[in-house]
């Protein structure tokens, strides 16, 4: 997919090569008459779990019972209850169950538990052409043993895109005279939030300043990693396991110019959990987040005095202007614990069925997460499992996948490699700014409320002094969170 991912896709290769292929093309340790059961710890819910448990069962009725393999699948709730049940297990905690033998795992927690050497090496078990059936960079990510060996499975993945109440929007663009076309650039959305701030304050002008917010986003620290990426830097830059924090200054203003000053003058906008919320009550009409996220997109707009249903649009996350065209690879694979050859070989063998194309699409088409095999990833191919299962498919989250299907080819996923503290120094990307933003809003509210225009409210919060001081403060926390010890 991209040229950094088949450079280290080679690097993961040649370790594979080196240390040996235990479980590929040597006889299988199973045994069918003396079946081996394995224990599954994911982070899926609702619909998504009856998808897994579905395929689960799938699996144990064949190619399972045919193998010697028993898999049992167990959510533990939220990713958060998940990592902290798996460090509970490496640590052996009272009252902790015991390690399970395949877990879903983000990459920055993924390296934690490979740090601590409780991670079997998947190269092992998987050959050249194996591995070339999955996504280079989807491989990339997975190699973060420092002998650049496999650890992480690739299972389901998601980028991130755009989705826009299209019916609330088409009245306002005709009023405005904008156009979709106009949110392909985040420059070109804080206009238009300007824009559409300046028209809903304009429909009541008995009460000033009444504008509302247009635009938001979930995950403020892949607005900072992808968007330093689109403007040509790598805020996280590592090499033989060690990590460059680079954040120069003229780029992370371009980033603040578009986050924090658009945020603190009302024009974008965080409310609930998550910006699909913000959409149900009417307090946004745009947000960008995960793919998986299309699923939880509103069919209606619920306000105080009553509701009206909406349609959607569904578009590719905006880019800087003139900057390369960058999205996130995000979304946890599947880690397997260190045991023995025969718990290891059976739970590749059970990932490599999961991830073959017509089982992942039929898990996509629930979640919303994208296949990891390069086969499976085009609406051709979608459109076929569909019809050969039958599958009733939501509008929204096929609409999503086909959408990011179109458009791979024009864009490059990026993910950063893993490191030490690299979970630390996500939490700064994700809360430093996003809560002086959201602390800063309040202060221009109250002043709104005082009788000053926005203009003058704003004013303090958006000079050249203002975005020096927070950039300095911004720095200092990344600069303790890298170097955070224990």
């Amino acid at each position: 997919m991209r040229k950094t991912g088949r450079v280290t896709k080679g690097l993961c290769l040649a370790a594979v090569l080196m240390f040996g292929l235990t479980g590929c093309g040597d006889k299988s340790p199973l045994d069918p008459g003396d079946p081996v059961s394995l224990t599954v710890w994911h982070y899926y819910n609702g619909s998504q779990q009856t998808a897994f448990d579905s395929l689960v069962e799938e699996f144990n009725d064949t190619v399972g019972r045919e193998k010697g393999i028993y898999v049992q699948g167990y959510s533990q709730g939220s990713v958060s209850d998940l990592e902290t049940a798996v460090r509970d297990a490496i640590e052996g905690k009272v009252g902790a169950d015991a390690m399970p033998d395949i877990f879903s795992s983000y990459a920055d927690t993924a390296y934690e538990v490979e740090q601590a050497g409780a991670l079997a090496n998947l190269s092992d078990y998987l050959n050249e052409e194996e591995l070339d059936q999955y996504v280079d960079s989807y491989i990339e990510e997975g190699c973060i043993a420092a002998d650049g060996t496999l650890r992480i499975f690739p299972t389901a993945k998601s980028t991130e895109i755009m989705m826009i109440n299209k019916t609330d929007w088409e009245p306002f663009a005709q009023a405005a005279g904008v156009s979709l076309d106009d949110l392909g650039t985040m420059e070109g959305v804080t206009e238009v939030a300007q824009a559409y701030y300046e028209w809903t304050d304009s429909l009541t002008p008995d009460v000033p300043e009444d504008g509302k917010a247009f635009y938001g986003r979930d995950a403020a620290a892949n607005y900072f990693i992808i968007g330093m990426q689109q403007l040509g830097v790598e805020i996280f830059q590592v090499e033989n396991g060690e990590m460059t924090l680079n954040v120069p200054r003229e780029e992370i203003r371009r980033l603040w110019e578009n986050y924090y000053v658009p945020m603190v003058k009302g024009y974008f906008g965080a409310y609930g959990s998550f910006r699909s919320d913000d959409v149900k009550t009417g307090d946004l009409l745009a947000y960008t987040g995960s793919t998986a996220s299309a699923m939880y997109f509103p069919d209606q707009v619920e306000l105080d005095d009553g509701g009206h249903p909406i349609d959607y649009v569904v578009m590719t996350a905006p880019v800087f202007e003139g900057a390369s065209h960058y999205a996130v690879q995000q979304g946890a694979g599947m880690v397997v614990g260190k045991s023995d050859e025969k718990h290891e070989y059976a739970a590749v063998e059970f990932l490599k069925w999961f991830t073959q194309a017509d089982h992942n699409l039929r898990f996509g088409c629930v979640s919303g997460y994208l296949p990891v095999r390069k086969e499976a990833g085009s609406r051709q191919k979608l459109d076929q499992v569909i019809a050969e299962h039958e599958l009733v498919v939501a509008p929204k989250t096929y609409d999503c996948l086909t959408t990011v299907f179109d458009g791979m080819e024009g864009m490059t996923l990026y993910t950063n490699k893993s490191f030490e503290n690299g979970s630390a120094a996500r939490k700064v990307l994700e809360y430093n700014l996003s809560d002086r933003a959201a602390a800063d809003r309040e202060k221009v509210v109250e002043a709104l409320n005082q009788g000053k225009s926005l203009e003058e409210a704003a004013a303090p919060f958006v000079t050249e002094e203002s975005f020096e001081e927070w950039y300095a403060s911004f720095c200092d926390a990344l600069n303790q969170a890298v170097e955070k010890k224990g």
